[in-house]
């Protein structure tokens, strides 16, 4: 092992991926395959833990695994045009806005089972009545 390659456990410390998912990632093929020692153990260099910084990075920000498979590709080949990317990226951004929407449609919900509940009696609790009974819910929220 050079001074530029880490066992997969120092991997997993840098880059904060589980030793599983950096397995589950090469296994998909986001992750290359990498050389092994001659104990047959994984050996990975710095330009292993920048992709694997990007795949974590894009997780947290919700991409797919396929979306992510796309900007990796993309990344591989820079000439390219980054029309993909920003469809990816705008398209990700629409599901994103759609779930605020359903979150604030919830909260809303929410706020107002509360204030009709306003420790009065569990007869007259709109928390109780609006969960036994989902037409009394203003609003989608699926």
């Amino acid at each position: 092992m050079s001074a530029e390659s880490f066992p997969i456990g120092e991997v997993a410390r840098r880059t904060g991926v589980k030793v599983p998912t950096i397995r589950y990632y090469e296994g998909i093929g986001l992750l290359p395959a990498p050389p092994r020692t001659d104990g047959n153990r994984r050996v990975y260099d710095a330009g292993d833990l920048r992709r694997l910084a990007f795949i974590r990075h894009a997780r947290e920000l919700g991409f797919e695994v396929d979306a992510i498979r796309t900007l990796l590709s993309l990344q591989d080949h820079p000439d390219q045009s980054c029309a993909a990317a920003d469809a990816i990226a705008r398209t990700r951004l629409a599901e994103v806005d759609r779930r605020i929407a359903r979150l604030v449609a919830l909260k809303t919900e929410l706020e107002r089972m509360v204030d009709h509940c306003a420790a009065g009696r569990v007869a007259d609790c709109r928390v109780i009545e609006t969960l036994a009974d989902p037409s009394h819910t203003h609003g989608s929220l699926a």
